[in-house]
C-alpha cells in the first residue's frame, strides 16, 4: 500500500490532526524564512506528542550537517529529507553517525534529472516539480525510476489516485493540498489520507 506523508507540520493542532488521522510519516520544516518553519526546539515538543507509530522526516535545504546529525541522534526526527545541493560526501558524513534513512529531493524538468536522481546514494528519492511550490509536474518523466520514491508537488484529493497509477510511487506526499488558507485543514487530512487508501 502506497505510504502517506504529510509535510509542514507547524502546531500542536497539525499534530492533533495527524494523529486521529495516521499517516505514516510527518515533515517538519528546518528551513528559516519558510511559512512552515519551526525550529529544533518546536519540533521536538511536537514530536513528543506525535503517535508513535508515525515517522518524522526533518526537511533540509543545504543546512549545516551537524544540525541533521543532532536531530537524528536526538530522536526528534527519524528520517533527513535533503532539499538542496548536498552532496555524496554530505551524506556520507551523516551516515557516519547514524544510520537512519535519508530521503534525496530532485527537481525533475526532464528524463535527464530523473536519471541522475537514480544515482544518488540515499535511501529514498523525493521527486517534485519544485521547491514546495505546490505545482504538479509531467509524470510521463519518471516512469523509468526503478527505486522507492516519494511524489510530491500540486497533489491533492482530487488527483492523489491518477498520480499513484501514474507513477506507482513509494510514498505520497502533500503539504498545501491539506491546507486552508495556510494551515492544516482536518478534513482535508481526512479525506486525502482516505482517498489513497482506498482499495
Amino acid at each position: 500500500m502506497t505510504k502517506i506523508k504529510i509535510c509542514g507540520l507547524k502546531s500542536e493542532q497539525d499534530v492533533e490532526y495527524v494523529n486521529a488521522c495516521k499517516p505514516d510519516y510527518i515533515g517538519f520544516v528546518f528551513l528559516e524564512g519558510r511559512k512552515r518553519y519551526v525550529s529544533p526546539a518546536q519540533a521536538k515538543r511536537l514530536r513528543e506528542q506525535l503517535d508513535s507509530d508515525i515517522l518524522a522526516v526533518g526537511v533540509f535545504v543545504d543546512a549545516p550537517v551537524e544540525q541533521v546529525i543532532q536531530l537524528l541522534e536526538d530522536d526528534v526526527i527519524q528520517i533527513a529529507q535533503l532539499h538542496g545541493n548536498e552532496t555524496q560526501e554530505y551524506v556520507a558524513r551523516i551516515r557516519a553517525h547514524s544510520d537512519k534513512p535519508i530521503i534525496k529531493a530532485f527537481v525533475v524538468r526532464s528524463k535527464e534529472d530523473a536519471a541522475r536522481a537514480m544515482e544518488f546514494p540515499c535511501d529514498y528519492l523525493l521527486l517534485d516539480g519544485g521547491l514546495g511550490q505546490g505545482e504538479t509536474f509531467d509524470w510521463s518523466l519518471i516512469q523509468d525510476v526503478r527505486r522507492p520514491f516519494f511524489l510530491a508537488g500540486g497533489l491533492d484529493t482530487a488527483n492523489v489516485r491518477s498520480a499513484m497509477q501514474a507513477t506507482m510511487p513509494y510514498a505520497v506526499d502533500v503539504s498545501s493540498g491539506v491546507e486552508t488558507d495556510g494551515k492544516k485543514d482536518f478534513e482535508k487530512i481526512k479525506t486525502f489520507i482516505q482517498t489513497v487508501r482506498q482499495e
